[in-house]
């Protein structure tokens, strides 16, 4: 490994610390009892409750004043200031701890813990009076600190997109603005499964290695078992397990998954994903509609504490409730095409007539979902449901009860993006093996995303499953909108990146 001067120099540090008996890695406890957000806003009403401080954080600036230092410490809360003066910490005649540790050895970046007590400076700044400190841990590496100059303008910035999501740790240091976005993520989930055990719905685990990947339109990643020696596949959906979780009798079931689908990557779309699935008994996608409404409003709620969420130069309201359409509604609204009774061959024809690429693979359902996609979607900010699919475009949702040729499906779109996906979900087993063989076909004319047929789960709705209203919603793009991301990888601490090569690397450590 190359290093660079500064990594040379704080390797230097290190050996000198250990040959002055200082550990730079101790492993005894710390107790930390306040942190920098605490002490900031408690102090003025309970300064006495703050004469007694342990703290510990990260070193992010210093102004050395020969016998005395002003430190600015960072921990997971935000930033104080630390005040040090060698007197107080190294008290007798022997001053070459200070001398050595404070003005030579220590670095930004490195982790320090203070006990002392919280004072207001001259310049009227909250700050903790060091009694006594303490490294925690040596930083090896320099933070791409960020500073800024008496005008104003920002210095050294880590912006690089590629950089900050490759290398999340520093990014969460230097620009801890980003923390914000993940807090929310977990606000979310946690909203929305305190919305669904109130409902009484199980929250539940099913297999991410699966034998047959089914229940989406997806290419999945491949992998061996070698003991079984068996082909495994990462799931691209739970959906059929937590329907096999039906068939056995649980009213309610859901679950927070992984999902992993072997296709192409862009703002929107990360081959690790996290979707939330629910399924309810004796319920049809009318009702699941009218859920999704009240969930997602309490979730901005329970966020933002309104119901309106800026997203870009966009206000969007999630108050319910929202508006409706058909999918065909939606296309002649949008297109000025009525598409409604037109065949495959008419259908190609349309599509090319607007400008979309139509190739001999695709059957009706899929060259509906790309006029769809085009015309549509962009069009969509607030968030709206679209209705009433094109059997073609659902093998595994129910046919309408009153629309022939039609499923009862529904998608939330919310800022030009599907948001979640709903089904009255198809429980005739002899419509759903039909509906797997028409799959098959288009696997042989080239779909790589068509289902597969899966016997064990025809077996298990053959025991009979009753009739269910089924949903999954993306977490990430929920997550985008409910945080103004505009990208999927700003919602993801750790998104999917091209191997670094050898000269980033390099860069990185320099």
């Amino acid at each position: 490994m190359e290093l660079t001067e500064q990594e040379i120099i704080r390797r230097q540090k290190l050996d000198e610390l250990t040959k002055a008996g200082i550990n730079p890695y101790p492993a005894e406890l710390w107790n930390v009892n306040v942190t920098s957000k605490f002490v900031l806003e408690n102090f003025d009403t309970n300064p006495d409750g703050l004469k007694d401080i342990s703290f510990a954080g990260r070193i992010m600036s210093v102004r050395d004043m020969g016998k005395a230092a002003f430190a600015v410490l960072q921990d997971s809360a935000g930033k104080i200031q630390v005040y040090v003066k060698r007197d107080e910490i190294c008290p007798g005649e022997d001053k070459s701890l200070y001398d050595l540790v404070w003005k030579k050895m220590l670095d930004i970046g490195d982790i320090i813990g203070v006990k002392g007590y919280a004072f207001r400076t001259k310049t009227g700044e909250i700050s903790i009076h060091a009694g006594e400190i303490k490294l925690l841990c040596k930083s090896l590496r320099p933070f791409p600190i960020v500073k800024k100059d008496a005008e104003g303008n920002v210095h050294d910035a880590f912006t690089d997109p590629e950089q900050r999501y490759r290398q999340r740790y520093v990014d969460l240091v230097v620009n801890p603005e980003v923390k914000e976005a993940f807090i929310r993520r977990t606000q979310l989930t946690n909203s929305m499964r305190s919305f669904l055990n109130g409902n009484g719905y199980l929250e539940v685990e099913t297999p991410i290695l699966q034998p047959l990947y089914g229940g989406a339109a997806a290419r999945p990643f491949k992998t061996h078992h070698n003991t079984l020696d068996m082909t495994l596949y990462l799931r691209i959906a739970n959906e059929l397990y937590l329907k096999r979780l039906i068939v056995g009798g649980f009213d309610g079931v859901y679950e927070f998954a992984k999902d992993f689908r072997n296709e192409g990557m862009s703002r929107f779309h990360n081959p690790e994903f996290t979707q939330m699935e629910l399924y309810v008994a004796y319920k049809d996608y009318e009702w699941m509609m009218n859920l999704v409404e009240e969930m997602v409003e309490k979730i901005a709620l329970d966020i933002h504490g309104k119901t309106e969420v800026q997203v870009g130069e966009q206000v969007i309201n999630f108050k319910r409730p929202w508006k409706r359409f058909t999918m065909y509604e939606a296309i002649a609204h949008y297109s000025g095409v009525d598409i409604t009774n037109m065949n495959e061959e008419e259908l190609a024809q349309a599509a090319r007539g607007m400008g979309i690429h139509i190739d001999k693979t695709m059957g009706r359902g899929k060259m509906i979902d790309e006029i769809f996609g085009e015309k549509c979607e962009p069009n969509l900010i607030q968030p709206t449901f679209i209705t009433d699919y094109p059997v073609e475009m659902s093998p595994l949702a129910k046919k309408h009860r009153s629309k022939p040729g039609l499923v009862e499906r529904f998608e939330a779109i919310c800022n030009g993006k599907e948001i979640c996906n709903a089904f009255s979900e198809l429980n005739d087993p002899i419509d759903q093996r039909k509906r797997f063989e028409e799959q098959l076909e288009l696997g042989k004319r080239g779909d790589e995303e068509a289902m597969q047929l899966d016997e064990d789960f025809l077996r298990a709705i053959e025991f009979g499953m009753p009739p269910t209203a089924g949903l999954g919603i993306g977490i990430d793009r929920l997550t985008m909108i409910m945080t103004n991301s505009a990208s999927i990888q700003d919602v993801l601490f750790f998104p999917q990146m091209r191997a670094e090569k050898k000269e980033e690397q390099e860069k990185s450590s320099s």
